[in-house]
């Protein structure tokens, strides 16, 4: 702590009318100490922060904070200002203003201080003494929890009396250090911090007749992770002292969490959530009184939410019981809709199918690759294997892949029912994915194959059943019915109509050529693009593995293929080149993952353009589908075809027309980072005229703020 903060990262006289002037000053003190790097860069980092939520507390107390990439080591400035500064607090303007600087990778120690700080401003000795300090380097060694300096002429020494004592920042950070070196699970029984012990005579005399006292488990959490969260943790922890309450609160901050031990959580009486993220691990809390609010709410009105929760203890309410505990539902949150939850069963199919066709579908391009087009025509290798002979060698790969081939559509149908009824499903979703192929219903067979099946498990799942035969349900009962149901929709009414639904498609497929086949490239760019491997992408994906993954693909499904690897190799592609070309436009990070994406976008891993993506959305993800629809427009045209569901350049010789293809990838790689730097270019730039080093997301919000001169 004693590095963080020095005396001139102190101004007492801060003259600053706005928070922006104020953030200002301070950071320019920062940069003076080479605790900064880029000004601007930081202050668009803060005011990104600021625009998420304001951090003005009630008590006179502005925590401007924010972790960036700016920042050379964690540092503290305080400002004191006599008129006030308006950081959106409740109860008025802040005359104390803390600015907390974090870098971007900034370790759990640091992180800890800075979490030990934010809980000592919630001690009114500690910011009376603050507000009555006399100098720069007492402030400084106040906020250090250390004994400041001598008194200097003109000193008032309540000023120093004021400084706390064993609750000092000093003390908090060795209890917040030990307590973060774990953050595994407790062992039940072990000392946790925040559980308030009684006092010496108060709750004793409360609870004089053995009445335990009531139990609040507690979670706290913010965006950022370092103020607010342990901010609202102390405020928690204090009221639930002056209430004579046992209140146990877990911090979920950037430094990491300890999980509260299963036994306290099972102990308590009600539950507060006091957060702006989501709480993780949600479903240890369920069946108790909870109350869910934001993370201001903790720090402002402690003793409400406990009484709150209290009187929903009283009148018996509690929020429901942890839910099924099936993929999806864990996932999710209570009260999706059914849209949301049908995308996320499709989702649990594709996921676990997707490694079975880039296995099966290498092995089978292998197999082409060594024994030639006819290979497919092969004897099984258990009848003929000469150890010695290319063409048996190149069988046996090809046969190898054809059996991963075949699991596509029951894994498909399988975990989509997996997805919705847990393992209940596994077996009918197996079954009904077998026999959409062998009634050649493919892939659209499997998807209404698991759909039904997992319905029918959870059909099955609300029947009332007496306690008797509960225990074979899941081995014998749901399998056999589910599985009976299944088959029979399968084979008997909906199969047929799916086998000619997949049929027409195909031979629709087979018979694109010219501008049909062109258009039908510049969809699937545009959708190998959108998402980056989200669900949208998925769905191009599963439609072009679909169309080869049977023993002799066409022509056109092997064109589809072609295409729409090339498109999911130009985003990744394009922000590397995009990083190369225009350094300046890009933070230090942004440049270190460009490296990353030329590997990553040469293997066909769509998802290396995401950190690029997720940082700047509105410039990123037009420029890659734009990239794309000419990648995948120009290799419909061309006519590139390719046996192999995945590989990148490192199945190039697996590509028919490579050369043309490659020169499609090139196309579509600067058409987007062409755009990427055009519109990044746009951006407000520095005041050297040089284009500002700031995450597109901070640089919006900071366009919002004022500027000061």
């Amino acid at each position: 702590m004693s590095d963080m903060i020095t005396p001139d990262l102190v101004d007492l006289d801060l003259s600053a009318e706005t928070k922006e002037a104020a953030a200002r000053a301070l950071a320019e003190r920062m940069v003076a100490k080479g605790r900064v790097t880029d000004l601007e860069g930081f202050l668009a980092d803060v005011a990104a922060r600021e625009a998420q939520m304001p951090t003005g507390l009630d008590g006179g107390i502005g925590i401007p904070h924010c972790r960036s990439e700016h920042v050379t080591e964690p540092t503290l400035a305080f400002g004191r200002s006599a008129a006030g500064i308006d950081f959106g607090a409740t109860d008025g303007p802040a005359d104390l203003i803390f600015l907390i600087a974090a870098p971007a990778g900034a370790d759990d120690a640091h992180l800890t201080i800075l979490s030990s700080l934010a809980r000592q401003l919630m001690n009114t000795e500690f910011t009376d003494a603050l507000r009555s300090v006399g100098d720069p380097a007492s402030a400084a060694a106040l906020i250090r929890g250390e004994a400041p300096p001598a008194a200097t002429a003109g000193e008032e020494p309540s000023a120093v009396a004021a400084a706390p004592s064993e609750d000092s920042v000093a003390s908090s950070v060795a209890a917040s250090a030990d307590a973060a070196t774990d953050t595994a699970a407790p062992v039940p029984g072990a000392h946790t911090e925040g559980v308030n012990a009684p006092a010496p005579g108060a709750p004793a005399e409360a609870h004089a007749d053995d009445e335990r006292p009531f139990r609040i488990v507690a979670v706290t959490s913010c965006p950022t992770g370092i103020a607010h969260t342990y901010m609202a943790a102390e405020s928690l922890e204090n009221a639930g002292r002056e209430a004579g309450v046992e209140l146990v609160v877990e911090t979920q901050g950037s430094a990491g969490f300890t999980r509260l031990d299963p036994a306290v959580i099972a102990a308590a009486d009600g539950v507060i959530f006091a957060h702006d993220v989501a709480v993780r691990e949600k479903d240890r809390f369920a069946g108790k009184p909870t109350v869910d609010v934001g993370v201001k709410a903790g720090i402002n009105r402690p003793g409400a939410l406990i009484a709150e929760v209290r009187a929903k203890a009283e009148r018996g309410e509690a929020t429901a019981a942890a839910r099924p505990g099936t993929p999806v539902e864990r996932a999710g949150e209570p009260g999706e809709g059914y849209g949301t939850k049908l995308r996320k069963w499709l989702m649990s199919g594709v996921s676990y199918m997707v490694p079975f066709v880039a296995a099966g579908g290498l092995l089978i391009a292998l197999g082409f690759a060594i024994g030639g087009y006819q290979i497919n025509e092969a004897k099984s290798v258990t009848e003929h294997f000469d150890w010695g002979q290319v063409d048996s060698w190149g069988a046996l790969l090809f046969q190898i892949g054809a059996a991963a081939f075949g699991f596509l559509v029951p894994v498909l149908a399988g975990y989509i029912a997996y997805g919705m009824a847990d393992r209940p499903g596994l077996v009918p979703g197996f079954v009904g994915g077998a026999i959409s192929v062998t009634i050649g219903a493919g892939f659209l067979g499997g998807l209404v194959a698991g759909l039904i099946a997992g319905g029918v498990v959870l059909a099955i799942q609300r029947i009332d059943i007496p306690p008797v035969l509960r225990g074979i349900m899941p081995v014998v009962v749901i399998p056999l019915v589910s599985s009976a149901v299944v088959g029979f929709l399968m084979f008997v009414v909906i199969g047929k109509p799916i086998s000619e639904a997949q049929k027409a498609m195909t031979d629709w497929l087979n018979g694109l050529s010219g501008t049909n086949a062109v258009l039908l490239g510049v969809l699937l760019g545009l959708m190998m693009c959108f998402d980056l491997g989200g669900p949208v992408n998925k769905v191009a994906y599963t439609f072009a593995t679909a169309g080869i993954s049977v023993a002799a693909p066409s022509d056109s499904a092997m064109k589809i293929m072609a295409a729409v690897m090339a498109a999911g190799m130009v985003p990744p592609l394009g922000m590397a080149l995009a990083t190369t070309i225009r350094k300046k436009l890009f933070t230090t990070a942004e440049r270190e993952n460009g490296k990353a994406a030329w590997v990553l976008g040469a293997s066909f891993i769509s998802e290396g353009a995401i950190p690029f993506a997720a940082a700047d959305p509105l410039r990123v993800i037009p420029a890659s589908m734009a990239g794309g629809a000419v990648t995948g427009a120009l290799t419909m045209a061309f006519g590139s075809t390719l046996r192999a569901p995945h590989g990148g350049i490192w199945v190039t010789f697996l590509i028919g027309k490579p050369f043309l293809y490659l020169l499609a990838i090139a196309a579509g790689t600067a058409v987007t980072a062409g755009l990427v730097i055009v519109l990044k270019g746009m951006r407000r730039t520095a005041p050297d005229g040089s284009p500002a080093a700031e995450s597109p997301a901070a640089a919006t919000a900071k366009a919002k703020q004022p500027v000061a001169a």
